[in-house]
């Protein structure tokens, strides 16, 4: 046997990657037996079992678990697609899903779109062929054709969408109460006496922001505020957006004296632009963000912002995926769940 190995090991220096077939013809053995024994098939000898596992052991015999799950009919992998990862609310989301999925058996591959519908569909593309059982996905900004998602549900595959998502699809999704979250930032500015009040949203097609800016237009109304088609600025939010928005807004002959902006990273780039101005913040302009981000903590001033549950929201989504591990088939509907988001408050505009 020892011969046998020695040759098998020289001739894998070349190959590299072991089969059980190279195991089974260094102990002269059938492959099946080869499998029992790995798979501590009750059939097999414990000796025969402890000489297929040391042979395996030399010859560094990895075992193709997705291989195995897919004959079983499962690939025991879920897809996570999200804009971008270097948010703290996408990490943890992502995190969450993990946790639960994990104590299920399953892994998870992520792929992050940065915002690109092309790159949103190539991950899909990708992800069909790993033959993921589920995906668990948040919309790229780019995003208005859903023909690639709609290939996904042809497939049998539950999909579920979490804070980016659509009616349209008619699937699961998790998030929060955008349009409310909207209001009660507008309730706690007008607590605070302000009344003229901006929002940097993003754009209307994404179905969130565009309940964000509906939120913000309906509470300047029922406070009876002047609601000017300049006070309302769509972008992609991020952290130059923020400031050149802001910068648009303190051009305006009647500045605002507070500022409601739809995603923390924006907020972030508005605080730049104004404490470059040096614009006191909040005595002559209030600021209040969306996300919660952990820098919102420590930047002086600290910033107001909304707390989007996103330990939750990853939680929810695993939880729902494992709920159609359990059906024969899948016939997936319009289901939401939807969480009340927190404001909290802190100095940006607190007075």
């Amino acid at each position: 046997m020892l011969k046998r190995l020695s040759k098998y090991i020289k001739k894998l220096n070349i190959k590299k990657k072991t089969t059980i077939k190279d195991i089974a013809n260094v102990l002269n053995i059938s492959a099946a037996a080869v499998s029992k024994a790995l798979n501590d098939d009750s059939r097999i000898s414990k000796k025969t079992k402890k000489a297929v596992k040391q042979v395996a052991e030399n010859l560094n015999y990895q075992p193709n678990h997705l291989a195995s799950a897919l004959r079983k009919g499962k690939s025991k992998l879920v897809g996570v697609i999200v804009p971008r990862t270097n948010s703290n609310f996408f990490s943890s989301v992502i995190q969450n899903i993990e946790e639960v999925l994990n104590k299920e058996g399953y892994n998870i591959i992520i792929t992050q779109s940065n915002e690109s519908f092309k790159k949103e569909c190539d991950s899909i593309d990708t992800l069909l062929f790993t033959q993921v059982d589920g995906i668990i996905a948040s919309m790229a900004n780019e995003t208005v054709d859903l023909d690639y998602y709609e290939k996904v549900k042809a497939k049998g595959i539950p999909l579920i969408l979490f804070d980016r998502g659509e009616n349209d699809l008619n699937v699961d999704y998790i998030g929060i109460n955008d349009y409310k979250s909207s209001q009660v930032i507008i309730e706690h500015l007008v607590n605070q006496g302000r009344k003229r009040i901006a929002h940097i949203g993003g754009y209307k097609r994404t179905r969130i922001f565009n309940n964000r800016i509906r939120g913000y237009i309906d509470a300047v109304k029922k406070h009876n505020l002047p609601l000017d088609p300049e006070l309302l600025i769509e972008s992609s939010l991020t952290i130059e957006d923020g400031k050149e928005k802001m910068e648009q807004l303190l051009q305006l002959k009647e500045r605002p004296d507070a500022v409601y902006v739809a995603s923390d990273y924006a907020a972030l780039g508005a605080l730049q632009a104004l404490k470059g101005r040096k614009i006191k913040v909040p005595e002559d302009i209030a600021l209040v963000g969306f996300g919660d981000e952990p820098f919102t903590a420590v930047v002086t001033p600290s910033i107001s912002s909304i707390n989007q549950h996103s330990a939750e929201i990853g939680k929810q989504a695993a939880l729902t995926f494992l709920g159609y591990t359990k059906k024969k088939t899948v016939k997936q509907t319009l289901n939401k769940i939807i969480l009340d988001a927190e404001l909290v408050i802190r100095e940006s505009s607190r007075n």
